[in-house]
């Protein structure tokens, strides 16, 4: 009897069911509030001077995001950025009781990963004293890396919200 089975053993497969339900929803939540607060987290800093250089690179290596600074000043771009983080957050807690609005934050978060994860595209990523790619720099390469799967648990997220939607939640 192999040890995952050892453990399940005198288990029903109801009450396996059940404490499966239960560790998917804890999971659910856990990955909503977690998400929530690295984009709360993360867009409140944008208000601030260091965050604002500190993102300025990026940003501007990317012709998906470097038109910021032709309408505004790096401190505003980072302001913008700042402030869609923090109301996708808001968006994303409200679908504990709106599910129409939580798919809305679901699929601003998953774009807001996607978009930062292709930062690794654009910025310079790949450490050259380890010989380029695929060696990582620690900044952004390493840092970025996370938002493959930031945006896997959002779009997890925005299919949970849209069977929410579907059901009539």
């Amino acid at each position: 009897m192999s040890s995952s089975n050892a453990i399940l053993a005198g288990q029903s497969a109801e009450q396996i069911s059940t404490l499966s339900n239960q560790l998917t929803s804890v999971g659910r939540h856990s990955l909503r509030f977690s998400i929530a607060g690295v984009l709360g987290w993360i867009g409140a800093m944008k208000f601030t001077a260091y965050e604002a250089g500190a993102i300025e690179g990026l940003v501007a290596s990317s012709p998906l995001t470097s038109w910021l600074y032709s309408v505004t000043s790096v401190q505003g771009a980072s302001n913008l950025i700042g402030s869609i983080e923090i109301l996708t957050a808001i968006a994303l807690l409200a679908g504990l009781k709106f599910a129409r609005i939580g798919l809305l934050g679901a699929l601003a978060a998953a774009f807001t990963f996607l978009l930062t994860f292709s930062f690794l595209l654009t910025a310079p990523g790949w450490e050259q004293s380890l010989g380029g790619f695929p060696a990582l720099s620690v900044v952004p390469g390493q840092f970025l890396l996370k938002d493959a799967v930031l945006f896997a648990g959002a779009l997890f997220l925005a299919g949970n919200e849209l069977n929410r939607v579907a059901n009539g939640e």
